[in-house]
Parts: structure tokens; C-alpha cells; sequence
């Protein structure tokens, strides 16, 4: 990689010519001329270089229902951007061809150069009313999704992670006051599967949970449900719960596995079972629960928790109707969370 494609780093101490890199729960402690386990921040000279900044490897307008958020500006579209590279390993990732680096491998390689300015411009030109950094985990490019957040937020465009979950509290509290709204992976309530279908581990990812509410940003949390691996009934009842005890208003949208990079020999989750998922989410007290990556009449719609009225019906990515304004039931009135 040549000497002016590469950017340094944010979030790092250095002791001994050894660089810790506090970005993400790793905290990777990297030696001159090695990488971090996400192999696009190298230590270079007792620097921490980012060789991912403002290199594209992916840019889409979505509709923002795909992140998915249900409860930020539903039926609008999200300029989505991904760099290569990630800090988990899941053995099922489905963006796994863009977001595993292997080691010595060019992370810029396949790669569009883009500035802050013309992600922007992009997104304002696509009539996009956010920015969604989403396809790998967004952690690992910080840098740029940082510089355009900043400069979305200056132009009237909201900005999303869409996440592992797997940053360190600092990292968390320098991005939360530019994000609207993020939507946050529990892959498991096991830390077992974590460390090995993801290689990491659980406790960061339910700490940032914790936090980005606290800090105020919106939170949605999805779990991809594996058959035979994150989907007894104890497991996703862990979960429901745990989301109770954060925030009853956190949407959970409980969504069916395919089959996918190494995991190809393992079972598609059926439909009951994310009907199952559903039912114990609200039988814990969770206001919204939804069904996705699966056809299920009504596992879309925003319910009014307190009259039941369906205030915002789906169909796939696609708003059917709404029977809502300013964030309100328009049969009782009750305010529905989220950013309307």
C-alpha cells in the first residue's frame, strides 16, 4: 500500500513501541509492522495507520427498513457505505467476501476512493435522509465514518451504525453525539458461541447496548436465530430479558439464518421458531418484537402498545400504511419511541 493512501489512526496509546489500539474490545496490542485482528489498522513506526480510510468497497441506497430500523423515519432511504474489513470472524457472515481481510492482503484492493465531501454530496443527491455505515462492522473504519458523520450531521443528515457492538466505551462515547440511531448484533447470550462462531466475546457487546441508550442514541437490536446453536427457548428468554432490563421500548427483530460461507451444512430457521422468538419477547415486556428475512403476516407491524392499533404496517422492506403523526397513535394517541 503506498505511503499517501494511509491515515492515521484515532483511539490509540503507544508504550514501548508496541501501539494498544483501544477501538474496539479487542484492545489488539500491535507490534511495528503488524496489524490488528482486523488487518486494515497497522502499526507503522510507533504509529497507528487506518489503510481503510475513505476506501469504498461498497455504496447503495437502501431503504432504511434493511438495517434494519423500524422505528427511525420508517419508509425513507439510507446512502450505505462499507470499507473491507471487520473485527469479528462469524463463521456464517453473509458479507463475508468484503468483510474478511486476510493477512497481508490489501484491504484496498476492489476499492472506490471517496472523500467525507462526496459521501455527503451522494447521499444529499439521492435525496437520502440518512447515512448508514453497515455492512461490515463501521468500528473499523471509524476515521471516515467519523469525519462523515460530522459533516452529515452539518449538512441535516442523520447518521446510523449498523453493529457488532464490539467497541470499547470510549469509542462509543466519541461517536454517540453524531448518531441518531444504531442497530446492535446480539448474536448469542452465550459467550461460548462467541468465541467460537465470532471470535470475541459477550460482554462488550451487551455494554454497548447499555451505553448508546444511556448516551441517548436510539437502539434496535437484531438477532440472526441458528438452529441448534442461539435458539432454545432459555437462550432467546435470556435475551428478551436482558433487553427488558435496559429498555422495554428497544425494538428486537428476530431474524432467520441461511445457510452462508462456512456454515452451509447447517439448517434454515424455520418459521416457528422466530414465532416462538416473538411470542417470549413479548411475554417479557418487550413493546416491539419483529420477524424478519421470512414472509409472516403482521411480523412487520408496529403495534401501539397501548390500544394495539397497527400504527406502521409492512411488507418486506416496504411501508403498507401508517395510522400515526409526530410519533402518535392516531386511535389513543400514545407515543410510540422511536425517531419519527
Amino acid at each position: 500500500m503506498r505511503e499517501n493512501d494511509m491515515h492515521e489512526a484515532r483511539l490509540y496509546t503507544r508504550h514501548e513501541g508496541v501501539i494498544h489500539c483501544e477501538l474496539c474490545a479487542h484492545e489488539c496490542k500491535i507490534r511495528d509492522g503488524k496489524r490488528g485482528l482486523c488487518n486494515v489498522r497497522e502499526n507503522r513506526g510507533g504509529k497507528l495507520y487506518t489503510l481503510v480510510y475513505g476506501k469504498l468497497i461498497a455504496e447503495h441506497v437502501d431503504p432504511i427498513e434493511k438495517k434494519p430500523l423500524f422505528h427511525v423515519f420508517p419508509g425513507s432511504t439510507s446512502y450505505s457505505i462499507a470499507t473491507r474489513g471487520c473485527n469479528f470472524h462469524c463463521r456464517h457472515c453473509q458479507n463475508s467476501s468484503i468483510s474478511q481481510v486476510a493477512m497481508g492482503d490489501d484491504p484496498t484492493r476492489f476499492c472506490l476512493t471517496r472523500s467525507p465531501q462526496e459521501v455527503v454530496d451522494a447521499a444529499l443527491k439521492a435525496e437520502c435522509k440518512t447515512i448508514s455505515y453497515t455492512y461490515v462492522e463501521p468500528t473499523i473504519f471509524f476515521e471516515f465514518a467519523y469525519d462523515c458523520c460530522q459533516l452529515a450531521a452539518d449538512n441535516g443528515i442523520y447518521n446510523i451504525f449498523v453493529s457488532n457492538g464490539y467497541m470499547t466505551g470510549r469509542t462509543a462515547r466519541v461517536i454517540a453525539p453524531f448518531l441518531t440511531a444504531i442497530n446492535i448484533d446480539i448474536k448469542s447470550f452465550r459467550d461460548e458461541f462467541y468465541r467460537k462462531v465470532c471470535g470475541a466475546r459477550l460482554q462488550p457487546v451487551l455494554d454497548t447496548v447499555k451505553l448508546m441508550r444511556e448516551l441517548g442514541v436510539w437502539v434496535e437490536v437484531t438477532t440472526l436465530v441458528i438452529p441448534d446453536y442461539n435458539d432454545s427457548v432459555d437462550e432467546l428468554n435470556d435475551i428478551a430479558k436482558f433487553l427488558v432490563e435496559v429498555d422495554a421500548t428497544i425494538p428486537w427483530h428476530v431474524t432467520a439464518f441461511s445457510p452462508s460461507y462456512k456454515m452451509l451444512e447447517e439448517k434454515h430457521t424455520p418459521k416457528r421458531t422466530l414465532l416462538k422468538a416473538q411470542e417470549i419477547g413479548f411475554e417479557a415486556g418487550l413493546q416491539q418484537v419483529y420477524v424478519g428475512n421470512i414472509l409472516s403476516k403482521g411480523g412487520e407491524d408496529t403495534i401501539c402498545p397501548s390500544c394495539g392499533t397497527v400504527v406502521v404496517s409492512r411488507l418486506g422492506f416496504s411501508i403498507q400504511g401508517k395510522s400515526m403523526i409526530d410519533g402518535r397513535c392516531l386511535e389513543c394517541s400514545a407515543v410510540i419511541p422511536g425517531v419519527w
